[in-house]
């Protein structure tokens, strides 16, 4: 387990009794100089080593720590000590250098779910943002024990953790991206929808919007397999979230090459203007609260209902779109509190004020003719109907 951080209260009364701020610190002695040493020394982790002595543990055979009396909550607890280690970028890559990231992958298939859980959430932590370890992971084919506990893990936990990961895996990363739509990752996501997990129908739709806005030639597979009807009905889940997320992904699959009969939603035109129409009427009577915590819904149902039909919804109409204050620009609060002395001074002193007003009514001497005046034009263009960006119509 992790040791207890530095004594900074000792060292902190140790430096103000020897320093009042207003002369050069004095020579420390030798007997001084040696007892901070060893403070510093006893307090501080070796993180390196501790990643070492954390992997020696996940190297030990599961029935071997058994018999040491080491609980699965045990390991829980290193993998939990180990993912606070790797979120520096340094550490995660050094915990291959180390011997530590094979290990970690064989956790992924304990026969615990907490520890296969666990070990998904470590392995998300070490790959997020960081391509390098994105590369070690794959070539150590740790995206398959991740797919296999995202498709086939009996526990909802570990799905949702090991989806986790497999999203941090693929995302910049186009061989994870290529690798996971040959393992019929998309399949996997189809059936997560179908969960009753709410947390666990988010990470889909988040993995499903990222990947169809990566790849667009993806869109005939998600069609291919039902994800439409299947984002019409979350579009009407009680989760704000679930709503907002299956909207943003018809919305993507609305603007698939150019809208009409090549539109991944013509064959549900009807049915999606039904659920769309029973959104609006949701909306309408949502409280003011509720509305504003709704904005990106209103947007989302707007923009999707223009995408597929050519025209604005009748939140337009009935002034929920945009309510009142949300296209307002922010209060200028620091002005105030930082205005200049200048203008400060100027504000207190009308007089001066009035003098500058009045030298700035004197008309200019004007030499010549001046240059002629222009007026610049502004073009105005008007959008209607299909476009190729994606606009669908009936």
């Amino acid at each position: 387990m992790a040791k207890e951080g530095p004594n900074w209260d000792g060292l902190l009364k140790w430096s103000l009794a020897n320093s009042d701020g207003n002369r050069p610190p004095r020579q420390l002695s030798e007997e001084d100089r040696k007892w901070f040493m060893q403070a510093m020394q006893s307090q501080t982790l070796d993180v390196i080593q501790r990643m070492k002595e954390i992997t020696l543990v996940m190297q030990t055979p599961e029935q071997v720590l058994e018999a040491q009396g080491v609980t699965s909550a045990d390991i829980e607890d290193l993998l939990d000590e180990l993912q606070e280690h790797v979120e520096s970028i340094d550490m995660a890559n050094d915990l291959h250098s180390i011997g530590g990231l094979h290990p970690l992958l064989g956790h992924l298939k304990n026969s615990h779910p907490g520890i296969r859980a666990k070990a998904a959430e470590v392995v998300s932590t070490i790959v997020q943002n960081n391509p390098k370890s994105q590369q070690l992971v794959m070539e150590a084919n740790g995206l398959e024990p991740l797919l296999h506990n995202f498709i086939s893990d009996p526990d909802v936990t570990v799905q949702t953790k090991s989806l986790g990961a497999i999203s941090s895996l693929v995302r910049h990363n186009k061989p994870g991206i290529a690798a996971f739509r040959l393992a019929t990752g998309y399949t996997g996501l189809r059936d997560a929808l179908g969960s009753e997990n709410v947390r666990f129908q988010r990470k889909a739709l988040n993995l499903i919007h990222y990947l169809l806005n990566e790849n667009h030639s993806d869109h005939n597979i998600v069609t291919e397999l039902g994800f439409p009807r299947i984002l019409m009905h979350l579009a009407s889940s009680d989760d704000a979230e679930v709503r907002e997320a299956a909207l943003r992904g018809l919305l993507e699959l609305a603007r698939e090459r150019g809208g009409g009969t090549n539109n991944s939603l013509a064959e549900d035109c009807e049915k999606l203007k039904q659920i769309l129409q029973d959104r609006i009427k949701g909306i309408s009577v949502m409280s003011p609260d509720d509305l504003g915590a709704a904005k990106e819904e209103r947007q989302l149902v707007d923009s999707l209902w223009n995408a597929c039909y050519n025209e604005p919804s009748s939140l337009q109409e009935k002034g929920l779109l945009v309510l009142p204050g949300e296209d307002a620009p922010p209060p200028d609060v620091a002005s105030k509190i930082l205005e200049p002395p200048l203008r400060a001074w100027a504000a207190a002193n009308p007089s001066t004020n009035q003098d500058s007003k009045s030298a700035k009514k004197e008309a200019p001497l004007l030499l010549g003719m001046g240059p002629p005046s222009t007026t610049p034009q502004v073009e105005r263009s008007t959008n209607s109907g299909c476009d190729a960006s994606g606009s669908a119509q009936t």
